[in-house]
């Protein structure tokens, strides 16, 4: 069994009579990459700041390498953290920024250079040592801040949407830095984003929030597959997975449109005529000969991105839907087709919007 890196439990923050932040209760196991994903406003960077000691902790406990350290100043906690923003003194070089925050530590100068040395060569920049921030790129300047993080030897990273000021293609590559980076040092490390692609592609774990509540925690794969409600399934994955208005008619069968599908749940709590979601991811869905459990759609738009296509199609009832599209077939918009999809794709939730099983 993995040891606990980081714990909360019941935490929770008010802003006056405004609650942020409601019972959250989480374990991190030590050594994990776990990465906090959400829309604007879900409260992902104030849990983030609460487990850093930047923000007051309302009610809860947290407890970093088995230690309470709700009450503790963030020098006392053991974390380094990664900000958006870079925050880097411009008046001093490279050196002088990795070296700064020992230095007020009053760490023993060798050992100073020492550190600055290591983190210096792991991030590749030390052709860069003499070089001020406004001389450095994006990306280098961002390597720089990790670096000041790793010379402190942190038991725990925390990361705050660190890479929302490169472009695209910058992003991919220091995703691989920081994925390299986990793998050779070890340590524990939370990463807040709002983008599903960083979390799925750099964690271990995903914590879904909305409104300040856990909504699902679980592998990349957990939550891509097995999406606990709609939001989580409508938020992760690119495309969106698709939900669907359908209607319970008994007999394991829903019906959209003028179409019927088995639904492989139990029907417990159900009455005919009940209203469903039915969730389908773009990949899922594929054009079908077949007569029987097929869903029939005319193309309004078709979007090629070389070694992918994206059909975005209107049911016969006028939902939408995106395909995937893997035929070599032409399709053009205002084509028709029958679409199927097999039956363990098929998630279904309730009107609450819970999965259903």
């Amino acid at each position: 069994m993995a040891d606990t890196g980081v714990v909360l439990t019941g935490i929770r923050k008010s802003f006056g009579s405004l609650d942020v932040i409601h019972g959250v209760d989480l374990s991190i196991d030590e050594g994990s990459f776990v990465v906090f994903v959400g829309p604007s406003g879900c409260g992902k960077s104030t849990l983030l700041r609460m487990i850093a000691g930047l923000e007051e902790v309302t009610d809860g406990e947290i407890e970093i390498k088995g230690r309470n350290v709700t009450d503790l100043d963030p020098s006392d906690r053991g974390i380094a953290m990664v900000f958006q923003s870079y925050a880097l003194y411009p008046h001093m070089s490279v050196r002088d920024n990795l070296a700064f925050g020992l230095k007020m530590a009053h760490t023993d100068a060798t050992e100073i250079a020492a550190r600055v040395k290591s983190a210096s060569a792991i991030l590749k920049i030390d052709h860069l040592l003499d070089r001020r921030p406004g001389q450095l790129s994006g990306g280098q300047r961002q390597r720089v801040a990790i670096g000041r993080a790793i010379v402190r030897k942190p038991d725990v990273f925390l990361f705050d949407e660190p890479l929302s000021n490169l472009d695209a293609e910058l992003r991919v590559s220091m995703r691989i830095e920081i994925a390299r980076l986990h793998r050779e040092l070890g340590n524990t490390m939370i990463y807040v984003t709002h983008d599903q692609t960083e979390a799925m592609t750099l964690a271990d774990k995903i914590v879904v929030l909305r409104e300040g509540r856990i909504e699902q925690a679980g592998t990349p794969r957990e939550i891509y597959e097995n999406p606990a409600n709609v939001f989580v399934g409508g938020f992760i994955g690119s495309p969106r997975m698709n939900m669907l208005t359908a209607e319970w008619i008994g007999d394991g069968t829903v019906r959209i449109g003028n179409s019927r599908l088995s639904a492989s749940i139990s029907g417990v709590g159900l009455a005919s005529g009940d209203k469903l979601t039915f969730g389908i991811r773009p990949e899922h869905l594929t054009p079908s000969s077949a007569a029987d459990e097929t869903l029939g759609a005319k193309v309004d738009f078709s979007e090629y991105l070389g070694g992918t296509q994206y059909l975005y199609c209107q049911l016969e009832d006028g939902q939408s839907v995106t395909v995937e599209y893997r035929s070599q077939a032409p399709v053009r918009p205002g084509d028709t087709l029958q679409l199927g999809c097999a039956p363990a794709d098929r998630r279904f939730f309730d009107v609450k919007g819970d999965r259903l099983r």
